[in-house]
Order: structure tokens, then C-alpha cells, then sequence
């Protein structure tokens, strides 16, 4: 019987093929992780190949679980963003290029001034950014024109994973989004776009809705991997959207906050809106999703703790709540790694403000949660205000959920009650209702996702004392930003 759906996420870092029933219990997991480079400063790049032994060899282990007789079908969620060049044999013309990269800031300036930010973002729903493929296409057709007269085709992990499984070059609408090269309201590359990157039409994959057949197993991978021969793959997303799906967010009234390497927040919209204040996405479930992105989340908490000793992370927790809300007056803009929405300032950093010899490691650490919760406040707001949709009830997942004190402040600084999902993996859930649909078990996606999603297994209420300090303190950090941003552009002028 087949009754067993299978999700993959090919993440930054490793690729997890994870079995599940038709209530979305998670039976059986499989993982491999692979290499990131960072050859030149900003440059990341990863080799295609990685994914695809890294992939062969879960798949493997899972079937070894004695199941493959019982998989109807398959789907993929995957890191956004990142891209690589393909030949007609179907190998990678240069390394991937990763969505953490920087190296395209030139041709964001020189598109925005081409085009006008404005258009850009009427068109792909994202504010020029390096984060978006098409720059770092645009880089390529400048730096590497011989590597992209080659090409064959441009393919996002998607893409790339699809056509080694079932030999048929295609991706998702919700796949292919984030590339930024789709006009995302009618769901078709942009032609405008595509040709000043040097593509031509022919070289991007077929474009399929979430949910549909992308092709069937080849007898090659079978034997490779120990599954069913023909057995069908379904069109999947980016791990973002797919992560919001998995956490049940298919409708009006309700957000997810992923707590992870980065901050995700996301609401779903039936219509088309965009607004620097959010990335638009294509949802796996029709419609879009309203997406903020803060870099630096759980890895900037990781850098708070190295830095100030290395002590243990429950030790410095523990020692951070008996710390008053608002740390000794320190605050953190929690720009390591930049900033995004709604500033889209690719100068800015992170910056500490109001140190004093009385502070300690555990002011710092507090600091910290604090600046990370003041900025998704701030960011909730603002999408909020700009698509006139009041806050709804917000989900949270992710590796940050596991910190009772960063939840709490997070909390109080959005001053809304947080439902913890118990789901660790939601893209590799999103990618298996993703499948399940379209093994026909449901009748569409948002059902799907009904039937599969875990209810929450706690909520963290807002603290009356935390949520008074906040309120009395986000006007102020509000304003560091705008105290700062002169002074980053002039360090970001010296080189």
C-alpha cells in the first residue's frame, strides 16, 4: 500500500529525505550534508554534485528502512536563490552560487538605475537585493560571458535535483520566484529581465504550478537509490514558502515566524501586493506569501555566545533572565549580516550601542534576543501597515523556539501570544503535502496542509513587565538605524 509520502529539503548545509504518513507523522529521516565555499570575500558557491551524491545517498539510507514499497510520491523544498549553469550534459558550468552572496551589489546598483528599483519590484516582487539570482546572473554575463553562452540551462536546486531524477528539465513557479527573474503576478520569466542577464528564453527550465508532476523516476536512480522505478515527482518550492505550509499557514489571519539561521516572518495573501516592507512570493498553496527576512537570527545568537566566553548556552541563558528587561540600557542592531526589509541598505552592520564598564556577558547576551525581537517587531509592523492586514495569530518553529527566554521576549516585543509548532522539519513537511497532493490523497494543497499539520504543542503568552520595557524602548531603536546609516556608507566608501 502506498501511504507514505516522501519530502526532501536541500538545504545551505544538507539535503534530508524525511517519510511521511498522511497525517504528516514523520516516520523515517535521512540525512547528508556537503561543503560550502567561500573562495573570495562574499563569494559562496557549493558544487552541484554535492547535492546530488548527498541526495542519492539519503534516499538510499531511507529506503534501507524497508519502505520503498510503500512511497507514492516525492517532492523537493530547497534553499532559495541560489543557481547554477548547466551544459547539455546536464553538468554544472561553474560552481552554484549560493543565496548568502554578495558579489553582485555592482549590478543591483546598475539594474535598479536601468529599470528603477520601482518596476523591479512591481515585476518580481522583491526590492533590488543581492539575495535574488538575477544579479548574480547579471555578474556572470559580465565576468564568465563564456561560461553563459554555453549554457544550456539555468537550473535552481529544483531544477537541477528534478532533471538528475527523472531527466526532464522543469521547476515550480515557487521555485523559480525567488531567482527573481519571474514577473510573479502572471507566473512567467520576465523577458525584459532574462535578456539583460544575456538568457534567452529557451535556456530556462519549464515553469509548473506547486503540486504538479514534474516526471517520474528513472530506472538508473532506482537502482541507485532503491526506490520504485516511475515513481512520481510533484513540483515543490523554496524552502521558505515551504516551511510556511508545513506550519499550516495557507490562509488569511494567520503567520509563521521560523526561528532559525535567519529570522523569517511570513503571512499569506490571496492577492498580489508588494512593498519594501516585505519580499512577495509565490505560496505553494495559491496566492502569495508576505515575507521578512532578518539575517542574522539564531547565528548572530551563536556569535553572542562565542564571543563573550564560550560559556555554555544554558549557563549564559540563565544568567541573561536575571538580567532586567532592556539590558543596562544596551541595545543591538542585529545587522551582521545586513539588513533587508525594510531598509534594503546593503552598507549597513550590525552595531552595539550604550556600553558601559558595568556590563557584562549576560547583559550582551540579553542585548542580543532583545535587538533580534525589536527588529521583527518593527519588521511585523511595518507588513503589516503597508498590505492593511491586522497581526493575525503567529506559529513558531525553528531552532530558537528550543530558548524559553528568546520566546518570551519575543513575545512581549510583538506583544502577541506565540503557538509553538512541534514540527523541527516544516520545508520537508511543506514539500511531503506537496506530494500527497498530488498522489491525489487531497483534494488541493490547503486541505493537504489541514490534514497534515501538527497543532501547536504550547503558547507563549507575552510578559506584562517585558512587554512595558519594550514598548517604552522601540521608538529608540527604532531610531539607531537612522543614527547609523551615514556612518556605514562612509566605511562602506573606504573599502
Amino acid at each position: 500500500m502506498r501511504d507514505i509520502v516522501v519530502g526532501i529539503d536541500a538545504s545551505t548545509t544538507s539535503v534530508k529525505a524525511i517519510a511521511f504518513d498522511r497525517h504528516g507523522r514523520e516516520l523515517l529521516q535521512a540525512r547528508e550534508s556537503y561543503p560550502l565555499s567561500n573562495p573570495h570575500p562574499g563569494h559562496f558557491e557549493q558544487d552541484p554534485e554535492d547535492w546530488w551524491s548527498a541526495l542519492i545517498k539519503a534516499l538510499r539510507t531511507l529506503t534501507r528502512g524497508g519502505v520503498a514499497d510503500r512511497i507514492a510520491a516525492m517532492a523537493i523544498a530547497h534553499q532559495r536563490e541560489t543557481f547554477t549553469l548547466l551544459d547539455a550534459r546536464g553538468a554544472a558550468l561553474v560552481p552554484a552560487i549560493l543565496w548568502l552572496d554578495e558579489r553582485a551589489r555592482p549590478q543591483v546598483a546598475r539594474l535598479s538605475a536601468r529599470f528603477g528599483r520601482d518596476r523591479i519590484r512591481e515585476w518580481t516582487g522583491k526590492p533590488p537585493d543581492p539575495t535574488p539570482a538575477l544579479y548574480a546572473l547579471a555578474w556572470l554575463a559580465e565576468h564568465r560571458p563564456q561560461a553563459v553562452e554555453k549554457t544550456v540551462a539555468v537550473a535552481d536546486v529544483n531544477a537541477f535535483l528534478a532533471r538528475r531524477l527523472t531527466g526532464r528539465l522543469a521547476t515550480s513557479t515557487a521555485s523559480a520566484d525567488p531567482l527573481g527573474l519571474l514577473h510573479i503576478a502572471s507566473g512567467q520569466w520576465q523577458p525584459e529581465l532574462v535578456e539583460e542577464v544575456g538568457l534567452r528564453p529557451e535556456q530556462l527550465p519549464a515553469l509548473l504550478p506547486p503540486g504538479a508532476e514534474m516526471g517520474r523516476l528513472s530506472e538508473d536512480v532506482a537502482r541507485q537509490t532503491g526506490l520504485t522505478s516511475g515513481l512520481p515527482l510533484f513540483a515543490g518550492a523554496g524552502d521558505g514558502q515551504a516551511m510556511g505550509l508545513g506550519m499550516g499557514v495557507v490562509s488569511e489571519g494567520k503567520s509563521y515566524l521560523s526561528l532559525g539561521s535567519g529570522i523569517v516572518g511570513g503571512t499569506y495573501s490571496p492577492n498580489y501586493v508588494n512593498s519594501d516592507a516585505f519580499r512577495t512570493l509565490v505560496a505553494p498553496s495559491g496566492g502569495f506569501m508576505l515575507e521578512t527576512v532578518l539575517r542574522s537570527g539564531m547565528q548572530l545568537v551563536e556569535w553572542a555566545v562565542r564571543t563573550t566566553g564560550g560559556q555554555p548556552f544554558a549557563k549564559l541563558e540563565a544568567a541573561a533572565r536575571s538580567i532586567a528587561p532592556g539590558s543596562g540600557n544596551l541595545l543591538v542592531l542585529p545587522y551582521w549580516a545586513g539588513v533587508m526589509s525594510p531598509y534594503w541598505d546593503e552598507t549597513a552592520r550590525g552595531a552595539i550601542f550604550g556600553l558601559s564598564l558595568d556590563h557584562t556577558p549576560a547583559h550582551m547576551f540579553r542585548a542580543v534576543l532583545e535587538g533580534i525581537a525589536f527588529e521583527q517587531a518593527l519588521a511585523t509592523e511595518a507588513l503589516e501597515e503597508a498590505c492593511g492586514r491586522p497581526g493575525g495569530a503567529i506559529v513558531a518553529a525553528g531552532g530558537g523556539t528550543q530558548s524559553t527566554l528568546l520566546v518570551e521576549i519575543m513575545a512581549s516585543a510583538l506583544e502577541r501570544p506565540l503557538a509553538i509548532s512541534p514540527v523541527n522539519e516544516a520545508a520537508a513537511l511543506g514539500a511531503a503535502m506537496l506530494a500527497a497532493t498530488g498522489a491525489g490523497w487531497y483534494a488541493d494543497v490547503p486541505a493537504a496542509s489541514r490534514a497534515m499539520t501538527a497543532e501547536p504543542t504550547r503558547q507563549v503568552e507575552p510578559l506584562a513587565d517585558l512587554k512595558a520595557a519594550y514598548r517604552a524602548r522601540r521608538p529608540i531603536y527604532g531610531d539607531l538605524y537612522r543614527a547609523t546609516r551615514s556612518v556605514h556608507r562612509s566605511l562602506a566608501g573606504l573599502g
